[in-house]
């Protein structure tokens, strides 16, 4: 019995200093789903994010659209960070469903997670201001494959 509470106390202790918080932290934001199952979820609370690479074109992007890509949830999705409430951003795989959300409030606003498998893809994410609302630029949409320079 004190050999079962010596260990109780041991594993206790482990998930309240740092050493437990970083475990915890890491078991926490493992991607739950990969590929298809990623599909129309959302990358924040899938810990899609974590691993996550980001094309951003650095001109003509007056939006400030890019496109994510996680290899280990194998989806990709947009995000706007420059809008105004009303505007939509939607990303797109090639032969595949196509995501789209629109700013609530605020400037900034991602789509839920399109899976693109484990192999070649092409995506395509866009910005389309509300018309009539606040933007000034016009839709644009970005393009990327696999071999796109992720950072």
């Amino acid at each position: 019995m004190a050999c079962a509470v010596a260990i109780a106390g041991a594993v206790a202790a482990a998930f309240v200093t740092p050493l437990g918080d970083h475990l915890m932290k890491g078991l926490l934001d493992e991607p739950t789903c990969p590929g298809e199952a990623c599909e129309g979820k959302s990358p924040q609370i899938r810990g899609c994010g974590e691993d996550a690479r980001t094309y951003k074109p650095d001109v003509e992007n007056p939006a400030l659209l890019q496109l994510r890509y996680s290899e280990n949830c194998q989806a990709v999705w947009a995000r706007v960070e420059r809008g105004s409430p009303g505007d939509l951003v939607t990303a797109e795989a090639a032969g595949g469903t196509e995501r789209s959300a629109q700013i609530e409030y605020g400037d900034d606003k991602f789509t839920s997670m399109v899976s693109v498998g484990d192999g070649g893809f092409r995506v395509t994410a866009c910005a389309v201001p509300m018309a009539g609302g606040e933007s000034t630029y016009e839709r644009y949409c970005i393009h990327a494959t696999e071999a796109t320079a992720w950072r």
